[in-house]
């Protein structure tokens, strides 16, 4: 076995990690900004160390802030004020003037990314000491949306910034927007449906999949005392809706969908091995990563079966080759739990059980623990660090999913001393981007069926989408129902099935529009 002494003095390790949550139920809340959490969050890590913060804090030459919601589009809005560089507020609460202050692109993958990015800087030496941090305050935002007198979280601490942007690109794409495909649950519901077809389920038993698979997270969480819903919940009661667990879109109830109403912060700092002995971090703090890789999936009409995962199964997949492992070799595993086929895609492609004994999650899940927006993965990987260091030589995975199944970064982290991992995936992704697209059309005509759909249930009413196969020619397609035509949504939400149902659809300038007969579009 490798003995750290033997390690490039370059290598890096993970020395610190810190997490904060606050409810609005809690004895004490305090109301603080995602600022001030991703400080704590911050400051915790330092701690975690076990060395002097203050000279932490000093040494740390890069901040890399995980973007927060209400600045991950170019419409969104920050209703109590932001900091115009958060990378750099956090920096100024723990005391720390970095070189290099980034804010991150868009996506749940960000994370874990990052652990990748910044370890192969300190490995080639252009870095020493980096932090990755973030923190979401959605949940005191709707709460204090009505009260009179609102919190400032207004900021400007001058500084640079390397803003990398939304990174929205071939996530976000005119076709989707013009039909209505406008949020994550509507487009992951199409995904879902779309394997419940190639699974043969009816739609009674595929929800029974759905509560299996997340109940037990359900009992994680509920013995986290960072989760935003610490609760119990059987199978069934995930998916029988009710008035506290109303339909949000078919096939999800509430229960089923990340919580984006959280206030929580999580925090990982990083450096080479030089930096920890001269900083004085005990080696029982080290953690190393073994594997990492970053992949990226072809949009969505342009995939071959929309409810598989390839790109995801395939980084976990090079992770664990990278660090000379199986997955029956892992000690603690947490997949991206947005909505069940986040998971579930990644285990058909792995061949992992979904009810395997060592659990798919460490902090509870996103629907459970917290979708604390783009910063969940450094929720889990803190508790993956936890874990490697109370249970030494064995193995953890995070597995981080961005997009709507668009980008996946997995780590593979243990106590036992190993030299950086190459992380060059990209004959891996040339062979994903060579892999022919499904045939589509924007400007479908004619007879064609159903290959996957969802329905949204929401104060305004029902919107729906549907994502047919031309009878003639193959092609896919998005498109709405004709306006006035409710023969589409009695048939999705009717007795019968409707994955493979014959439909009839035009296009138009608008977009495209299916009924139920040829003579309605006449």
């Amino acid at each position: 076995m490798t003995s750290a002494d033997s390690l490039d003095p370059r290598t890096p390790v993970i020395v610190g990690v810190g997490q904060v949550a606050e409810r609005v139920t809690d004895p004490g809340y305090r109301m603080l900004s995602p600022a001030a959490l991703a400080i704590e969050a911050a400051s915790y890590a330092l701690a975690d160390s076990g060395a002097d913060s203050v000279a932490l804090g000093a040494a740390i030459d890069t901040l890399a802030a995980v973007r927060q919601f209400d600045i991950s589009t170019p419409i969104s809005f920050s209703p109590f004020g932001k900091s115009t560089n958060i990378a750099r507020s956090i920096a100024a609460g723990i005391g720390a003037d970095p070189t290099r202050a980034i804010l991150e692109v868009v996506g749940g993958q960000c994370p874990q990314h990052l652990i990748g990015e910044l370890g192969t800087s300190i490995r080639a030496g252009k870095s020493e000491v980096a932090l990755i941090v973030g923190a979401e305050a959605i949940s005191t935002v709707r709460h204090l949306a009505a009260a009179e007198d609102k919190p400032d979280w207004s900021e400007d601490p001058g500084g640079s910034l390397e803003d990398r942007g939304f990174g929205l690109r071939g996530i976000v794409t005119l076709e989707p927007v013009r039909h209505g495909l406008l949020d994550a649950p509507l487009q992951y519901s199409l995904l879902e449906h779309a394997r419940r077809a190639r699974l043969g389920l009816s739609r009674d038993d595929y929800a029974a999949t759905m509560g299996e698979l997340f109940a037990p997270l359900t009992v994680v969480a509920a013995a986290n005392p960072l989760s935003a819903a610490p609760e119990t919940r059987t199978a069934s009661e995930l998916v029988e809706v009710t008035e506290r667990n109303r339909m949000v879109t078919d096939p999800y109830t509430k229960f089923l969908v990340a919580r984006d109403q959280v206030n929580q912060g999580a925090a990982v700092l990083m450096m080479s091995i030089a930096a920890a002995r001269r900083l004085g971090v005990p080696e029982d703090r080290w953690v190393f990563v073994h594997g990492q890789a970053d992949l990226a999936e072809k949009s969505i009409l342009d995939r071959p079966d929309l409810g598989a995962y390839p790109s995801g199964v395939r980084a976990v997949e090079h992770a664990l080759a990278t660090a000379g492992i199986g997955v029956d070799d892992l000690a603690a595993i947490d997949l991206y739990s947005c909505f069940p086929i986040a998971i579930f895609s990644i285990c058909d492609g792995l061949g992992l059980a979904t009810n395997d004994p060592r659990g798919l999650t460490v902090t509870g899940g996103l629907p459970y623990f917290g979708g604390a927006g783009n910063n969940y993965a450094t929720h889990a990987i803190a508790e993956i660090v936890a874990r490697m260091r109370s249970d030494p030589g064995t193995y953890g995975l995070v597995g981080a999913n961005g997009g709507m199944l668009s980008k996946y970064s997995a780590g593979i982290y243990s106590s036992i001393p190993v030299a950086w991992p190459s992380i060059d995936v990209s004959e891996i992704q040339a062979e994903l981007d060579a892999v022919p697209p499904a045939l589509s059309t924007t400007t479908p005509d004619g007879w064609a069926t159903i290959e996957s759909y969802t329905v949204t249930y929401g104060r305004a009413g029902s919107n729906v989408v549907v994502i047919g196969k031309l009878e003639a020619t193959g092609d896919r397609f998005l498109a709405n129902p004709a306006e006035g035509d409710d023969q589409i949504l009695a048939l999705l939400t009717g007795a019968d099935e409707p994955l493979g149902a014959r439909i009839f659809v035009r296009s138009f300038g608008y977009g495209n529009r299916v009924t139920r007969t040829r003579e309605r579009m006449d």
